[in-house]
């Protein structure tokens, strides 16, 4: 096994994950190298996300949540600040 830190969450925490390997046509993995740049995260990730999404496709309740009806859309937004959802200055005047 080996240790990997994860961030996505805004902390970081050690967790145990097992190594896999697969391979893939050479159009596939030009995607996904493309989508990885694009999100600024790892091939690993985004294979996990595919994989949850495609295996586990709702919350453990049997009801899917508000990120899993909208999880294509988070982060689709061009322009915006990195810290939009932390900085509360962002916030300021909001709801008036």
């Amino acid at each position: 096994m080996n240790w990997v830190l994860r961030a996505s969450t805004g902390r970081i925490t050690i967790s145990r994950m097992s190594t896999i390997s697969l391979k893939l046509p050479d159009r596939l993995l030009e995607l996904l190298e493309k989508e990885s740049r694009t999100r600024r995260t790892t091939k690993s990730s985004l294979v996990r996300e595919a994989l949850e999404k495609t295996l586990c496709p709702h919350a453990p309740g049997g009801e899917a949540t508000c990120y899993d009806l909208a999880r294509d859309l988070a982060g689709s937004a061009k322009g915006l600040p990195r810290d939009l959802a932390t900085n509360p200055k962002h916030m300021e005047g909001f709801g008036r």
